[in-house]
């Protein structure tokens, strides 16, 4: 007798047998839920920013915080990839986030043209913020929050989103204010903003940073204490409870 076996059977069968645990497709299949991550392979001129978020595992770190603090329902895959300028974002489709290796590229030169100095600590630290910002789209996403789909509020939103978490741990600070000096030389070197950009410019999202990051502790800001920012603890007690109330259904006990 014939024995019919399907492609999943067969390959969880040689899968199983340890002189075969090479053949393609024996790895684990991506969780059904949660945060995950995945590289592409790059284009020849972002090798160098691959093997930066490999090395690091900046995606693996950042996706591994949030599940650790979330229960989310869906599975949102994070993706390094070349994006040929496209710039990295949230498709609501099929619940992605794409990181793009050429933005890495861009924003390391901002940080050596103006320190001279390797910049992989300051980049680093943007990776961080923009995963952190990606993911505030996709949860406002699948928590159909009332600023979805409203560009600017969202944008704002997912800003807030970026700040309540890292302000969660210790040295979140020092993310939110390296991600507020990269916009700040953004802006130097390009400052007229695109009109059909929905975030904010980068200016006033460089001051939304501090402000988090002096709101949230001023004794130990107090370099950045201004009299523009005396409402600053007030504005991140607002974001802190915002999130933390919008985030409710998902939070791990």
């Amino acid at each position: 007798m014939t024995t019919h076996w399907s492609r999943a059977t067969l390959t969880a069968t040689l899968c199983a047998t340890a002189l075969l645990t090479a053949v393609a497709g024996c790895g684990s299949p991506p969780p059904e839920r949660g945060f995950v991550a995945r590289y592409e392979e790059p284009a020849e001129a972002d090798r160098d920013s691959a093997g930066f978020l490999k090395q690091r595992r900046l995606v693996e770190l950042v996706t591994a915080d949030l599940n650790a603090y979330l229960d989310v329902p869906h599975r949102i895959t994070v993706v390094a990839r070349s994006c040929g300028g496209e710039g990295s974002g949230y498709d609501p489709g099929p619940r992605r986030i794409e990181l793009c290796y050429d933005d890495l590229t861009e924003d390391r030169k901002l940080f050596e043209d103006a320190d001279r100095h390797p910049a992989d600590e300051p980049l680093a630290e943007v990776v961080r913020e923009t995963l952190h910002h990606e993911a505030g789209h996709a949860l406002i996403d699948i928590l159909n929050l009332p600023v979805r789909d409203r560009g600017r509020a969202e944008e704002d939103a997912a800003d807030r989103f970026a700040q309540f978490m890292l302000l969660r741990a210790p040295e979140g600070d020092r993310t939110l204010l390296t991600a507020a000096r990269a916009y700040d030389l953004a802006a130097s070197a390009d400052p007229t903003p695109d009109p059909d950009d929905e975030h904010a410019p980068d200016p006033t999202r460089a001051e939304s940073h501090r402000c988090a990051a002096y709101g949230a502790a001023p004794a130990r800001h107090l370099d950045l204490a201004t009299p523009a920012r005396a409402n600053c603890p007030r504005t991140w007690a607002t974001t802190r409870d915002t999130w933390t109330a919008d985030l409710a259904p998902l939070l791990r006990q």
